[in-house]
């Protein structure tokens, strides 16, 4: 097995004691508020398999609001989520499931506040390294490693083709990409890994687009 940095080897800087069970549940947390684009008002988190049974010794529950709040793997405010959270006005629970899924460390969280909610699915897969499987109920592969896009439009001809001219206006190269759709015809996500951070300009270019319902991002 070829290792890309010593990283892969050893894990992330991080609060403990996990990196898995903390430091992955950090990344999933921080990751479902970058997509939301703000900081949430209410929180429900869906723990399922080694998530479900561990999370209170292993600390899941604290990292996961760190990381709604935006706190990084290594930032000690983590170990105070709670506190930090209440503090905010932001309220959450946890669920522990009983059902079947694909990978034991899961959690979906379910995240509103008083404009709109949002529910994303993500797995732990060691290392604090983590993958984001469902947004919304749209199916989806993405890292959380790299800068990414994702684009909410309409099934149509040509908006795959219109988001790929508007990325190479501005010399941005794609590094992954997927599409899925719900039903034909209907609403559709476009899942983009690009090489760089992806500044306002950019966004607000891609919003225009026709057909085009939501235009979301997450930073390096």
């Amino acid at each position: 097995m070829k290792f890309k940095s010593v990283f892969d080897i050893i894990g992330p800087v991080m609060i403990g004691p996990s990196s898995s069970h903390t430091a992955g549940a950090a990344r999933i947390g921080r990751v479902a508020r970058d997509l939301f684009g703000r900081q949430p008002d209410w929180a429900k988190v869906h723990l399922y398999g080694s998530f479900a049974e561990t999370y209170k010794g292993h600390s899941t529950d604290v990292a996961i609001i760190g990381g709604l709040l935006d706190y990084d793997t290594f930032d000690e405010r983590i170990k105070t989520s709670f506190e930090e959270a209440q503090n905010a006005g932001m309220t959450f629970e946890f669920i522990p499931e009983t059902g079947h899924v694909d990978h034991p460390n899961t959690a979906r969280i379910v995240i509103g506040d008083k404009d709109s909610e949002m529910s994303m699915m993500g797995i732990s897969i060691g290392g604090g390294k983590i993958e984001i499987t469902e947004l919304n109920g749209f199916p989806l592969r993405l890292s959380g490693n790299h800068p990414a896009i994702l684009v909410v439009h309409e099934d149509r001809s040509g908006c795959i083709a219109n988001v790929a001219n508007c990325l190479y206006k501005y010399d941005i190269n794609i590094g992954h990409m997927e599409v899925s759709r719900k039903e034909r015809g209907h609403m559709a996500l476009m899942v983009i890994e690009v090489d760089q951070n992806v500044d306002k300009e950019v966004m607000d270019d891609l919003r225009k687009l026709p057909n085009i319902t939501q235009v979301t991002r997450i930073a390096d």
